[in-house]
């Protein structure tokens, strides 16, 4: 029987919808045999890191599977669009990518329906679609060896400073001030009440 980083799929697919916030989305069941696919590719005890190529359920997917986790950064997402990840070694950048593959996956018309989009999701039978994904498993997966540029290896020196402009601390490793202040990249602008301060 098949399973998921060593828990059965029924285990799994409840660990994913209670992470998702009480939905099972078909891409975190897909996510789930990326995971198993790649951890069975790198050498046991390998210490890794992993590249998501979509901020889309695989980052989910590999924070309940794996030590990686947004917080401690042993999880990168780039996020291209592409529903693929990268294991790789922290130290040497020998890992395996893999992705869902396109050719593959039309032997199962419900999933390349909704991957790619050719079917409106109100139309979609969800039962119908996890179940296909079920069935497939690793079917739909393709994997490939690949090595890591150097940029991504071992541990990086992070530096802190305060931002001139907003007085507030940042990772000062890329300039003097801010990102948010320098580039204007927050979808907000600060109101003139102040919020309630914690104590």
């Amino acid at each position: 029987m098949a399973t998921i980083c060593g828990l059965s799929i029924r285990e799994y697919c409840e660990k994913a919808e209670q992470f998702h916030g009480g939905h099972l989305a078909p891409g975190m069941v897909i996510a789930g045999f990326m995971v198993e696919l790649a951890r069975r590719n790198i050498p046991e005890g390998t210490l890794f890191e992993v590249i998501c190529e979509t901020a889309s359920c695989i980052p989910d997917a590999v924070q309940i599977l794996t030590p990686c986790t947004i917080g401690n950064q042993w999880m990168k997402i780039i996020d291209v669009g592409r529903y693929a990840m990268t294991f790789y070694d922290k130290y040497t950048g020998e890992g395996v990518r893999v992705n869902l593959d396109a050719e593959k996956m039309k032997d199962y018309p419900a999933i390349a329906e909704w991957h790619l989009k050719l079917k409106p999701k109100r139309e979609q039978d969800t039962e119908a679609l996890i179940s296909a994904i079920l069935e497939a498993g690793e079917d739909i997966l393709a994997a490939c060896r690949i090595q890591v540029t150097p940029e991504f290896l071992g541990k990086r020196q992070k530096t802190v400073g305060i931002c001139p402009v907003c007085k507030e601390s940042f990772r000062s490793s890329e300039g003097t001030i801010c990102p948010a202040c320098k580039n204007s990249v927050l979808p907000y602008v600060s109101a003139p009440a102040k919020a309630e301060s914690g104590r």
